[in-house]
């Protein structure tokens, strides 16, 4: 782990917590109170945050660097969940329930962070009900976000449903500004991700075949480089046909 820099003025942690869209309009009472019980963390690349399991008591506002949120698959592989960048934040669903950690949290290259205590927070938000509201808000984003997912999932052919998989992956990597050409590195055997998209190998290596005639994927050993242009092209055909 990279030591921790001199612990700055709360007013600086302030403002810099008011950048995350989580925090972004809470009353400047609120954000002081957060930042006086908050300090900054980081980690080198390659340092594990937290671990599926571990108690669950404290929020991580991603400052510099990137995360990748995982889970072990019964196989000993890795299963890439998400990852996320500066001013995303993990952890928020312990501060409302208390429970372990659900995932792997581990840094892809040297992160720093806001550390914000679970035991303060839940204090904070039982004197300001912004906060309460916003960590509302935050939540239901989450689920809009899941309920899109789970739509891909369950009212598209395979194809489609890869085709929108590799866009949510995209932008869970790449966020707005994906390259043209982008890659990605799944860490997904093609029985991880056929359980994934609910298929068999051979149909999802049916439909992998056909995105790469089609050039919206390219296979580069255990990469796929993506053409973020055609995929979408792709999903908004289906979107019209539908």
């Amino acid at each position: 782990m990279i030591a921790s820099p001199a612990r700055p003025a709360t007013s600086d942690l302030a403002q810099v917590l008011g950048r995350f869209e989580l925090f972004s309009e809470l009353s400047p009472e609120t954000l002081s109170a957060l930042a006086a019980s908050a300090h900054r963390r980081g980690w080198g690349a390659g340092g594990v945050i937290f671990q599926r399991g571990d108690e669950g008591d404290h929020m991580v506002a991603i400052t510099e660097g990137r995360v990748r949120l995982s889970l072990g698959t019964a196989q000993g592989r890795e299963l890439m969940l998400r990852q996320l960048g500066p001013w995303e934040v993990m952890g928020e669903l312990a501060i409302i329930d208390g429970e372990p950690r659900s995932a792997d949290a581990t840094a892809v290259e040297p992160t720093t962070a806001i550390i914000l205590p679970r035991a303060r927070v839940l204090e904070i938000a039982g004197v300001r009900p912004d906060l309460g509201l916003a960590v509302a808000r935050h939540l239901s984003r989450i689920l809009r976000a899941t309920n899109l997912q789970m739509e891909s999932i369950a009212l598209y052919d395979l194809r489609m449903r890869l085709v929108r998989f590799f866009l949510f992956s995209l932008r869970q990597v790449y966020g707005d500004r994906a390259p043209e050409e982008a890659v990605l590195q799944l860490n997904l055997s093609q029985s991880d991700l056929s359980a994934v998209l609910g298929a068999s190998r051979p149909k999802l290596n049916q439909a992998l075949q056909s995105l790469i005639a089609e050039g919206a994927v390219r296979r580069d050993g255990a990469h796929i480089t993506c053409f973020p242009t055609r995929l979408r092209q792709l999903a908004e055909l289906s979107d019209l046909r539908d």
